[in-house]
């Protein structure tokens, strides 16, 4: 590794409160080679998981949020929203996000006429949360965008690691930091707020280009009195969150290294992961823990290849970690998965936590069982009241009595006085019926429709009563 040693530098922490020691100095090793780490990737396996054994300390920011990139990564793997979609969608995060502006940010493209038609609705809309913010690359011509919209904050595409400095853009790392630095002074000089998307970080050189650039960030945001956020971008989703793993995969490893050798503040650190190893959320959660305020989010997670983290499982996981909502509107989730359906004609796997149509609904008749007796046996919190859901079973083969009576109790909205008991006979004539349709070969779930008209069938008088019940009659 190439450090240039400088005298020992003792002084108090202000986040620990102890006397702390700088000796090094990292500087950017402009290598001839690209170092591609062929030892964790060699592409004709599986990417390897390497230790050393080292941790750094946990350390949550007081403050933590999530920013959005359903308008800008969320469209790259699907067709573009509409202006209408686009402005529907962001009037629900301003709401979810709640007073406190819990979700930050969100960025948009500016490139066609529609982008830009969408940056300017949003724009009239007036919210202080969440703030429009643009992602551009790092080139003259489309900086231009950000002045003429009059955007205040902009991403700006600073890929780094030798996969994409070598062999994409043919340049040297020298050649790639200078051109990345001047874009970011001439955002610096019109005023504007960069946010420097360190694409593809997972497989970077982490002392060798990673913190030099960012040190260079840092005497940059000295120099101007403008801060410049840097975006951890785990572009293929190999961020691991293992105690000990080894850099360059090592998330706490890269946020504990931003703030202790570059000096950047949690404030201006932000993580966006991809999901292809299924740990978009566990990193993004990581990341918070050791130290970044942001984590970068679409909406049910759509992005490029297997997708971006989930906004609404950060929603979730906030409450978690934080052990209060902050004023955020978890209902508006349930708002937002209705819309992707009947407005956008997204189709959300059914099995999706939080989202989809049978996230809290059981099939099993012992958990139908448990639901009869008490829905906290089954339901992993009060969906009802958090997020409009309530628990349900689905009715089919395996449901048996528990499952019909609690159908029954759940459909017609029955109070306790007249809640039905899998003991009662209704249940019984209902599951002989149900039993005869999968003797016969069927395979899927009974629909509402189906046991609705088995129930005429079986007493239509009692059928009524049910429905006069639920719509708040009395007899």
């Amino acid at each position: 590794m190439k450090i240039h040693e400088v005298p020992n530098e003792v002084y108090l922490s202000p986040s620990r409160h102890i006397l702390e020691e700088h000796s090094y100095n990292y500087t950017l090793q402009d290598v001839d080679e690209p170092q591609l780490f062929r030892n964790f990737f060699d592409y004709r396996s599986i990417p390897k998981v390497a230790f050393n054994f080292r941790n750094v300390p946990m350390s949550c920011p007081e403050e933590i949020w999530i920013t959005d990139t359903t308008f800008r990564d969320g469209q790259q793997s699907r067709s573009p929203y509409t202006v209408e979609q686009i402005v529907e969608l962001f009037k629900m995060l301003h709401k979810l996000g709640g007073e406190k502006g819990i979700i930050r940010q969100s960025e948009f493209f500016l490139y066609s006429e529609k982008d830009r038609k969408a940056v300017e609705k949003c724009q009239e809309l007036g919210y202080e949360f969440p703030e429009v913010t643009s992602w551009i690359r790092a080139n003259e011509k489309d900086f231009a965008l950000v002045k003429e919209m009059k955007v205040k904050e902009t991403g700006v595409l600073v890929s780094c690691s030798d996969y994409h400095i070598f062999k994409k853009m043919n340049l040297t790392r020298r050649q790639a930091l200078d051109k990345y630095l001047g874009i970011i002074k001439a955002a610096l000089e019109a005023g504007i707020r960069p946010r420097c998307h360190f694409e593809d970080i997972t497989r970077a050189d982490y002392y060798g280009f990673v913190v030099p650039f960012a040190c260079e960030l840092k005497r940059l945001m000295d120099e101007s009195g403008i801060p410049i956020k840097i975006r951890c971008c785990d572009t293929l989703g190999y961020g691991i969150t293992y105690p000990g793993v080894a850099l360059p995969r090592s998330v706490q490893g890269i946020i504990y290294g931003l703030k202790h050798y570059a000096e950047i503040p949690s404030s201006l650190i932000e993580w966006h992961g991809h999901n292809d190893f299924y740990k978009a959320v566990i990193n993004a959660s990581t990341a918070w823990l050791y130290g970044a305020s942001g984590v970068n989010c679409s909406l049910l997670g759509i992005g490029e290849r297997t997708g971006n983290c989930p906004l609404e499982a950060m929603v979730i996981e906030y409450a978690s970690i934080k052990g209060t909502t902050d004023g955020m509107d978890l209902s508006v989730i349930t708002d937002i998965a209705e819309y992707f359906e009947k407005e956008i004609g997204y189709i959300i796997p059914p099995s999706t936590p939080f989202v989809g149509k049978n996230f809290n609904t059981t099939r099993a008749g012992i958990h139908a069982d448990g639901l009869l007796k008490d829905e906290e046996i089954y339901n992993i919190f009060d969906t009802e009241t958090l997020l409009k859901r309530k628990v349900g079973v689905a009715v089919d083969s395996h449901s048996g009595l528990a499952g019909i009576a609690y159908w029954i109790n759940t459909y017609f909205k029955l109070s306790d006085e007249w809640k039905v008991d899998k003991k009662d006979e209704i249940a019984a004539r209902i599951k002989d019926k149900v039993d005869e349709e999968y003797k016969s070969g069927r395979t899927t779930a009974m629909s509402d429709y189906e046991l609705k008209e088995i129930m005429k069938e079986i007493d239509l008088e009692y059928y009524r009563k049910l429905k006069y019940l639920a719509e708040g009659r009395k007899e």
